[in-house]
């Protein structure tokens, strides 16, 4: 058994060339590596650009955090390559049931496979980060820069406190995370897993809560999203896909009518490479009313769906009725919620739905970022903040995102409305966006 680490000496002792931010390639979500394969296959000679975004614009992490460490961390993350044991764990082990899930040539290029050039500047107390080339390459950015923006704000928190105040600091966050353990322990048939990679506090501390979720959920604890995590700790490694797919599809689409059939492409592409329970249809990237309106038929025999910026019961309750319509029994399907959760909503949503369909929560931000209230003294920089990287354009065509959440809508606004003609605002609605 592992030995837990003692993350407050770590902390207090710590120097760069100990904790390197990334420390792996595979530190870093499952679906990205999945899509990534799907990519390398069908659209390897496209270009996308990605951008990291600050939805939290109040703070200023420019004025936060050093830029010659973040350069240096980025950097760091630009020399990793794939070690031979992880090479091994990725061809012979099994994922969602299946053997040998990622093809002998795509493990043999990605063997080699090195994060491309970035971009770097600042902009009113705002970093500019963008990554632009081939999208086999500038995909894999997403998650270790988000993962190093929020760790590097994190260490720039706690530097000047003392080695008890980060006893205290993390002794208090610990009991926290138990009390949510303690609570979700009293939900029958509870389904969870991590989704915490992209905004942890950092990851020293995302594993910390790995390890106490698999010792206090037992097997209500599915696995981690974080493909290092899941291997060190003998977990399942989670996840289906993401925004982007839809996104560059419809930013290729010749023309409306091309725009308007997009997601149903992604899907159809999707299905040729996975199957079975990773059949999990993302709604929401243009709207889920407009979603389900097109979809064909086909789609409702797909296992299951992600609402992902719709409430929850909201956005459950508007699925279960399509499949009802579409003559298919939900309690034959599965809901995966993953949208800013944490114990109450988790509690609400699951006993709500239990025995109307099957259920999982993927939790994320509040599972390895909330340090809310456990600071020795307030300390509003340990908050975390709403930021995404999002597709920006795809061989030089404008993307853009709808999202049931007008909130968190991206695009340029000319395009945003074109959208709006094709897809339409119905099912939209404006919510704040804590995380």
């Amino acid at each position: 058994m592992a030995t837990t680490t003692d993350i407050a000496k770590r902390v207090y002792d710590h120097t760069w060339k100990l904790d390197p931010i990334i420390r792996s390639l595979l530190d870093t979500d499952f679906y990205k590596l999945l899509m990534l394969q799907m990519i390398w296959g069908l659209y390897r000679d496209r270009r996308v650009t990605f951008s990291v975004r600050n939805r939290t614009s109040s703070v200023r992490i420019a004025d936060e955090i050093d830029e010659t460490e973040l350069r240096e961390q980025l950097d760091h993350a630009r020399s990793l390559r794939v070690t031979k044991k992880e090479q091994i764990w990725l061809a012979g082990n099994s994922f969602y049931g299946q053997r040998q899930i990622f093809h002998p040539d795509f493990l043999a290029w990605f063997n080699d496979f090195a994060l491309p050039a970035y971009d770097l500047r600042k902009e009113d107390g705002q970093f500019v980060l963008t990554f632009e080339g081939p999208w086999t390459e500038t995909t894999m950015w997403e998650i270790p820069a988000l993962a190093i923006i929020n760790e590097l704000r994190s260490r720039a928190a706690l530097k000047g406190l003392g080695r008890f105040e980060l006893d205290v600091l993390y002794a208090r966050a610990k009991t926290k995370l138990w009390s949510k353990v303690e609570r979700l322990r009293q939900l029958p048939d509870l389904s969870i897993s991590d989704f915490g990679s992209r905004r942890r506090h950092g990851f020293l501390w995302q594993s910390w809560c790995v390890e106490a979720l698999k010792e206090g959920l037992g097997t209500a604890f599915t696995g981690s999203s974080n493909v290092l995590l899941a291997m060190n700790n003998d977990l399942v490694a989670i996840g289906t896909n993401a925004h982007e797919l839809p996104m560059v599809l419809a930013a290729l689409a010749p023309d409306d009518e091309a725009l308007r059939l997009s997601p149903y492409r992604v899907l159809a592409d999707w299905q040729t490479y996975y199957g079975s329970n990773l059949l999990i249809v993302l709604p929401d990237t243009f709207g889920t009313a407009s979603f389900l309106r097109d979809a064909p038929e086909w789609v409702a025999d797909w296992t299951g769906f992600r609402p992902d910026s719709a409430p929850p019961i909201e956005g459950g309750e508007r699925i279960i009725a399509w499949w009802n319509a579409m003559g298919r029994d939900p309690r034959d399907k599965r809901l995966v919620f993953s949208d800013a959760l944490d114990v109450d909503t988790i509690e609400e949503t699951h006993r709500y739905f239990r025995g109307r369909v099957n259920m999982s929560f993927g939790w994320g931000t509040n599972l390895t970022n909330d340090f809310r209230d456990c600071a020795p003294t307030p300390n509003d920089r340990l908050k975390a903040i709403s930021l995404v990287c999002k597709v920006v354009d795809a061989d030089g065509h404008p993307a853009v995102k709808l999202s049931d959440n007008p909130m968190k809508a991206s695009g340029d606004k000319r395009e945003i409305d074109r959208y709006l003609r094709v897809f339409g605002d119905s099912g939209r609605k404006v919510q704040a966006v804590l995380v």
